[in-house]
């Protein structure tokens, strides 16, 4: 649905976006990852179209984003802006109109929207004596509204009780079950691993990690397995360490063993195995990982980081 090819945005003679290419699926929920400061705002933008490239190409649906293809995003930045004193459904009526809805249906969206996210009692009234995760609904409703086939979110948790956060999920599932497809920015790497089927992180501008979520996990893992039992696990030949909390334990092997070697071994110990996996790491420390190494923190190197697509087939 998405096509983002070899686009560039520079500054000063410095490149905020390098040569990022990418493809977004219809109905996929893909996540754009990256240190404050890598380019997903520039990039976002660009999407938008209120940026322009200063090379390659971004469509959407075949379209060159430009060409007007653009009426179907809707865009959620993580700058938040509402008009204070107009009634919570004019706001959004408003914007619906802005979208190309009749007057009527503009209206009648707004109301149902505003019920949806539970806030219909408050319709009337203006959007200052709203809560703050009042106005945050609100605000994401100014997004939904005009049933978009692209949704851009930008940091869309910040600030959210857990209520909230899990009414917000319940949104995005809805929508993609009707066929809109997610853009979602955020440092929240659990809701990325959560909801996500694919990410991209760029870092300084450079694409760093592309691929299915599951296959960024196992690209990184430590070469281990994650054994949940209740039995002591003494000893495998071909595992460098043993560590166990809670009837989980994990085994990190030398490079030339085989997991099934490990399972093998465990059984023929008598280890009662209820279940047995390849174990890899949360997005958040492969996130911190990658960044640190960009920035030369780990080898004493800098420069900029290297590109590392895997898997980049939709699971």
């Amino acid at each position: 649905m998405l096509e983002v090819r070899d686009v560039l945005k520079s500054y000063d003679g410095r490149a905020v976006v390098n040569r990022v290419s990418f493809d977004v699926a219809p109905g996929e929920i893909f996540a754009l990852l990256g240190p404050n400061g890598a380019g997903k705002t520039t990039l976002i933008r660009m999407i938008t179209d209120i940026l322009k490239p200063d090379a390659g190409t971004i469509r959407l649906d075949g379209h060159d984003v430009a060409s007007g293809s653009r009426a179907g995003i809707a865009y959620l930045p993580e700058e938040r802006g509402l008009y204070r004193r107009i009634k919570a459904v004019e706001t959004l009526a408003y914007y619906g109109e802005l979208k190309g809805l009749r007057p009527a249906a503009a209206r009648q969206q707004a109301q149902a929207l505003l019920e949806r996210v539970e806030l219909s009692e408050w319709a009337l009234k203006p959007v200052q004596s709203l809560s703050k995760g009042m106005q945050q609904k609100v605000q994401l409703c100014t997004a939904l509204i005009g049933e978009p086939r692209l949704l851009i979110l930008d940091e869309p948790f910040t600030g959210l009780d857990p209520l909230n956060t899990q009414l917000f999920e319940e949104l995005l599932a809805e929508r993609r079950a009707a066929g809109c497809t997610v853009l979602l920015s955020t440092h929240q790497m659990n809701k990325v691993e959560q909801l996500c089927d694919r990410a991209l992180m760029i870092n300084r501008g450079h694409m760093v990690l592309y691929g299915t979520v599951r296959d960024l996990r196992r690209q990184h893992s430590e070469h281990a397995v994650l054994v949940r039992t209740a039995s002591r696990v003494g000893r495998v030949p071909g595992v460098k360490s043993v560590e166990s909390n809670n009837g989980e334990t994990i085994l990190t092997l030398e490079r030339s063993t085989t997991t099934q070697s490990v399972l093998r071994a465990l059984l023929d110990q008598g280890v009662e195995v209820e279940s047995f996996e390849v174990a890899s790491l949360p997005l958040e420390d492969i996130f911190v990982k990658v960044v640190r190494e960009g920035l030369g923190l780990d080898h004493g190197q800098s420069g900029p980081p290297v590109a590392e697509p895997v898997g980049a087939g939709v699971s």
